[in-house]
């Protein structure tokens, strides 16, 4: 419940807080909803919200001893953050292409020495690459059924308001 009041203080949704943390959205999820965290979890949250990793540890802490969050240091903005986790997701597309295409052109060389009667190397490009495509749509954020507009919206209904 903690996590889930700092995360509303600023304003950002599960999302924005796992590409800031490095959590996945499922980790946030799972300590919004009073499950234990790990340790370095906890530690990841804590120097995210910029407050001591003790804080975040003691289960006790009511709303009324929430502080206000400090803004983030000048060098390193929120916006910066995500940036950079984005670029990071964005990298990793471009190294599951480059194997994509390098083990199938691989695949492609053994099947025509092989058997070239038959391209069985069709299989496992369609495959991995419905694999490829959908990792392409995520990290270009042109699908993404439970992204950061449909947690907004949740929550807007959560809270009775309209949007």
């Amino acid at each position: 419940m903690l996590i889930q009041k700092l995360r509303l203080q600023k304003g950002w949704s599960q999302q924005q807080l796992a590409d800031l943390s490095g959590l996945s959205v499922r980790t946030i999820q799972r300590i919004e909803q009073g499950q234990p965290a790990s340790p370095e979890s906890l530690k990841s949250l804590a120097a995210v919200f910029e407050i001591p990793f003790t804080d975040l540890k003691e289960p006790a802490m009511s709303a009324t001893e929430i502080t206000p969050l400090p803004h983030p240091p000048e060098n390193e903005s929120a916006e910066e953050i995500l940036a950079l986790r984005h670029v990071r997701k964005l990298k990793g597309f471009y190294i599951h292409l480059a194997q994509y295409l390098i083990i199938m052109l691989a695949l492609l060389v053994i099947n025509l020495l092989t058997r070239p009667q038959y391209l069985w190397v069709v299989w496992p490009a369609l495959g991995w690459g419905i694999g490829v495509l959908l990792h392409a749509l995520r990290v270009f954020e042109r699908w993404s059924p439970l992204g950061a507009q449909w947690e907004k919206a949740q929550v807007e209904k959560r809270l009775g308001r309209k949007l």
